[in-house]
């Protein structure tokens, strides 16, 4: 046996090595407990019918969330927060670990720590089911369940800092949009109060519809009275009596018409042709400050009902485990694999060494 461990040497390091793993898995080897966790987030279910933005408010939840979540648990900043609430340090390096199992520096670089948490968190998104499943090992089961627990407080209040910060942006910046056309408006509408005040006109446009009617009903009596005239020059002459009163009826609707018609188109400055244009001018821009306004108030009422649905609930499926026994190390499994593998390195060698030989002879 000596001289076959001295000629074939990787046997024998094949053997140190299965041995030690034997002795590391089945004594030396720590217990470490195993809580587990599985979340979902969901949003708050608010509609608003009304203003048509149930598009925006159907409280579904897709896979981005939950992807920043697990990016945040598994974070160097969760680790902090860990640390400052449940003194991770100590846990992971107290004596009774053994030396391969036990964070290797209680003031260990935040980059070894962390590396080290990596192992011993597992934070999984099942993209089928839509669940995030946390599992964590401690080498105590109130440990493993505290940092489980902590990780769903602290991963809904990072989710809903994350989403109300920029929902908080957005209403602050339409509720500026919003005092400022609420100032236009109500400049629209004192230029449209002053300038009726100032014409004595509440619209213009109607009054001159009401003198274009005036005129055309003018024009129609002249026409009939204009028609009434010819007949009578039949058989009368132009001096007869009624024959000038005609005349002058004529003439009085030609000297009202003409007024009228003045009243349109005066060169002064005040005629209605050019109010009118001036007060429609204003009537538009007041139409158009409140249609802004009224688009603005609906935006800033979206905003906010969206900002209330961007709190996340973390809906949690199956609750915190509290361990009752230790489920890690997997020693029979760990150790079958370290045989097969050592067994399998030393056989390639062997071969190795054996065609090295034959070569040489």
């Amino acid at each position: 046996m000596k001289d076959f461990f001295k000629n074939q040497p990787h046997w024998a390091i094949a053997a140190i090595i299965v041995i030690v793993g034997a002795i590391y898995w089945g004594v030396m080897a720590t217990d470490r407990y195993v809580s587990r966790a599985q979340i979902v987030l969901e949003s708050p279910e608010v509609s608003m019918s009304s203003m048509n933005i149930s598009s925006l408010l159907s409280g579904t939840q897709g896979s981005g969330d939950l992807l920043l979540l697990r990016q945040h648990l598994l974070s160097v900043t969760m680790l902090k927060t860990l640390q400052k609430d449940l003194d991770l340090r100590s846990h992971y390096s107290q004596d009774f670990i053994d030396s391969w199992s036990a964070l290797s520096e209680k003031d260990a670089p935040i980059e070894v720590f962390h590396q080290y948490m990596l192992e011993h968190m597992s934070i999984e998104f099942d993209e089928y089911a839509g669940v995030l499943q946390i599992q964590v090992e401690a080498f105590d089961p109130e440990m493993a369940q505290a940092i489980v627990q902590t990780l769903l407080k602290e991963g809904e209040s990072h989710m809903n800092s994350m989403g109300q910060r920029l929902a908080e942006e957005q209403v602050k910046f339409i509720e500026k949009q919003v005092a400022k056309l609420e100032s236009r408006l109500f400049e629209a509408r004192d230029n449209l109060l002053q300038f009726q005040n100032e014409n004595g006109l509440v619209s213009p446009s109607q009054t001159v519809q009401a003198i274009f009617a005036t005129v055309s009903q003018l024009q129609a009596q002249r026409a009939a009275l204009a028609a009434r005239k010819t007949a009578l020059l039949d058989y009368q002459s132009r001096t007869s009596p009624q024959v000038m009163e005609i005349t002058r009826e004529i003439r009085s609707l030609d000297e009202q018409i003409t007024e009228e018609q003045a009243k349109l188109t005066r060169e002064s400055g005040d005629a209605l042709n050019k109010t009118s244009a001036e007060f429609q001018t204003l009537q538009l821009r007041a139409e158009f400050a409140l249609e802004l306004y009224s688009n603005a108030m609906i935006a800033l009422e979206s905003t906010r009902i969206e900002a209330a649905r961007k709190l996340k609930q973390v809906s949690i499926l199956e609750f915190p485990l509290l361990p009752e026994y230790s489920t890690k190390p997997d020693r029979l499994y760990n150790f079958v694999v370290l045989l097969v593998f050592t067994l399998f390195i030393a056989a390639i060698v062997h071969l190795g060494r054996a065609i090295v030989r034959d070569h040489k002879h």
